[in-house]
């Protein structure tokens, strides 16, 4: 027997994220490189942030907590969800997870099983379908078209929902194109999975991450809430990916059946991490409110240079931190292009093929880094392109 054969089907067919490709790939160049591929924020965690988990472990929370999270915790996010949003939802419909990507992967398990089918938007995060095959329900892939930004399109979704979808995973502000999808496309979306008894899965890790327009999650968008299971985290727009702390919020039967599942996995978050995650949400905003406003600047540095490229164009995001840049004019497969990059030119980029097939002939930059390493990569790109047009 080889070692192959001696691992379960679903490792034996796992493949990694491209993502992690190019992340490891930077992490071995021997050079001055600018990284443009990882999508964390350059900025620290708050320092009372940090002094509310350490003056939270040296007075004793350094053991379990329940399994779905802390009761203040829980009820601050409760708090939070109705006061941003107008959703009412109390703890009980609250679970502290490991991170958004916990998050989704409890409430996928929890909806969705053999048999079902789960449609995933493309260009899009590529964990959803690795996460779907987990569960053993079937990924139904519908790629947005980049001749409109890859805006939403309620028609094309609702060709792929069927009697055995078991949910719609919907990014807003999205990964890869930073697009925040109209408000009225995401309720014709959610309108239509409630028809067929289909959740969609919100995942709104980025939600404090929009620049333009009203800031609303999709289940204070959706006509019936009850059909929305909503992800989010502290990573993205409280600076805080190592702390691993997100939730899902939505009916308190999926919550608890997700509660369940967790126990065979994490079992409860770390106990350390809540007590920072608990700070971010009540403590002073203005350190975040700072940083979306730096990301907001940058976003407009990318824009300003990208229009000055006639081969390459980009849909302007309207948040999170990247920019999905259409570099069709290559002429040359994405992953390709993103090595050559690397390899030639010093700057490391991700390809639109991490993002499942929508995104060929795209790469992501990501602009959550500083001024000068932004500017620098940004410079290396042109001088690609000066080299392949002129």
């Amino acid at each position: 027997m080889s070692e192959t054969d001696r691992l379960a089907a679903r490792a034996r067919g796992a493949e990694g994220s491209e993502i992690r490709v190019m992340f490891e790939r930077a992490r071995a160049y021997d050079g001055d490189l600018a990284r443009l591929e990882i999508g964390e924020p350059d900025f620290d965690t708050p320092g009372y942030v940090v002094d509310a988990a350490a003056e939270g472990a040296r007075g004793g929370a350094t053991h379990y907590t329940s399994t779905y999270g802390t009761t203040p915790l829980r009820e601050g996010i409760a708090d939070r969800i109705e006061r941003e949003n107008g959703v009412p939802v109390d703890a009980d419909g609250v679970l502290v997870t490991a991170g958004g990507i916990e998050a989704i992967t409890v409430g996928l398990l929890s909806v969705a099983g053999p048999g079902d089918e789960v449609v995933v938007l493309t260009p899009g995060f590529a964990n959803y379908t690795a996460q779907v095959e987990l569960t053993g329900a079937e990924p139904v892939q519908v790629s947005l078209p980049p001749e409109t930004g890859f805006d939403l399109d309620p028609d094309l979704v609702a060709e792929h929902v069927t009697d055995d979808t078991a949910a719609v995973v919907l990014c807003r502000p999205t990964n890869p194109t930073g697009r925040v999808y109209d408000e009225a496309d995401v309720r014709a979306v959610a309108r239509v999975a409630a028809d067929h008894d289909a959740y969609v899965l919100a995942d709104e890790v980025y939600e404090r991450l929009t620049y333009e327009g009203t800031r609303r999650s999709v289940a204070a968008i959706a006509d019936d809430p009850e059909w929305v299971l909503s992800v989010n985290s502290f990573s993205k727009g409280h600076a805080m990916t190592g702390w691993r702390v997100g939730w899902l919020a939505g009916p308190s039967d999926v919550i608890d059946a997700a509660q369940v599942i967790r126990q065979t996995t994490t079992l409860c978050p770390s106990s350390v991490s809540q007590e920072a995650a608990l700070a971010a949400l009540e403590g002073p905003q203005e350190p975040f409110e700072e940083m979306v406003a730096a990301y907001e600047d940058r976003r407009d540095t990318v824009l300003e240079r990208v229009r000055e490229w006639p081969e390459i164009t980009c849909a302007d995001p309207e948040g999170a931190f990247y920019a999905f840049l259409d570099v069709r004019a290559f002429d040359e497969p994405a992953m390709d292009l993103a090595l050559r990059l690397l390899s030639d030119y010093g700057v490391s980029t991700t390809p639109g093929t991490a993002f499942g097939p929508g995104g060929e002939g795209h790469l992501r930059i990501s602009y959550a880094t500083d001024e000068a390493v932004l500017e620098t990569g940004l410079d290396r790109l042109e001088r690609a392109i000066r080299d392949e047009f002129e």
